[in-house]
């Protein structure tokens, strides 16, 4: 079954070329021109990602982002902003707001549906239980194993609930606090500085071929996992 993804955009001829790209990658594409009609779209069956434009008749994109992101049923929908505000400023509001990545215009085709696919994959419930694999690295949620080059690991529980966690959120760089609440969850204290020791256990699990290089120091920011030097 194709993904649906509902595209808000408000300038007629952007908007048809999108829709056209959207529909031959495989998508199955709904429009809006403005912020009501989003509102009116934005229902059961729920879009599986939202392409927002910034600068829309009867509200912004990031007031519409920060509205859905407010409500149980639409908050994990993922959201791509579109616009042609490229500072860092505004790129900071729109991800504060809820969106999961930013494109500024113009952009190609191509690396549109990289990014939606990219953010789709992000998005993707982390109960799965398909084996993940990147590389020769293996998790396997069913049976809680981890493998590499078809060998073996051997980690602690919290050490496979990070790897985890990374491995279904590849390329993005997350802080220590926000790994504390999405791996230890948000009604456990645990100090920042775990983070760093379970880190450490996990490369150490996993570095027998190299694989813990795709786990990064962000300098000043946190971890990343990726597989790009």
């Amino acid at each position: 079954m194709s993904r649906r993804v509902l595209l808000v955009e408000d300038e007629a001829p952007i908007r048809e070329m999108l829709m056209f790209v959207l529909e031959q990658s495989g998508f199955n594409a709904v429009e809006a021109e403005d912020f009501d009609v989003a509102l009116d779209l934005i229902k059961e069956p729920y879009p599986d990602l939202i392409l927002l434009d910034w600068m829309l008749p009867g509200g912004s994109g990031v007031q519409l982002a920060k509205r859905l992101k407010q409500h149980e049923f639409t908050r994990d929908i993922p959201i791509i902003m579109l616009t042609a505000r490229g500072e860092e400023d505004d790129k900071i509001r729109g991800l504060d707001a809820g969106a999961d990545d930013y494109i500024t215009k113009p952009f190609s085709p191509k690396e549109l549906v990289a990014r939606i696919k990219a953010v789709m994959r992000r998005a993707a419930p982390t109960s799965s239980e398909e084996p993940i694999e990147f590389n020769g690295l293996v998790l396997e949620p069913v049976s809680h194993r981890v493998m590499a080059n078809d060998e073996p690991l051997d980690m602690g529980p919290t050490e496979f609930k990070l790897l985890h966690f990374f491995m279904t959120h590849p390329e993005r760089v997350y802080s220590r606090e926000q790994l504390l609440d999405n791996v230890w969850g948000t009604n456990v204290y645990v100090e920042d500085r775990t983070v760093d020791v379970h880190i450490r256990r996990l490369r150490k699990s996993i570095s027998k071929y190299g694989h813990d290089e795709f786990i990064q120091t962000v300098r000043g920011a946190g971890y990343r996992f990726s597989t790009k030097k």
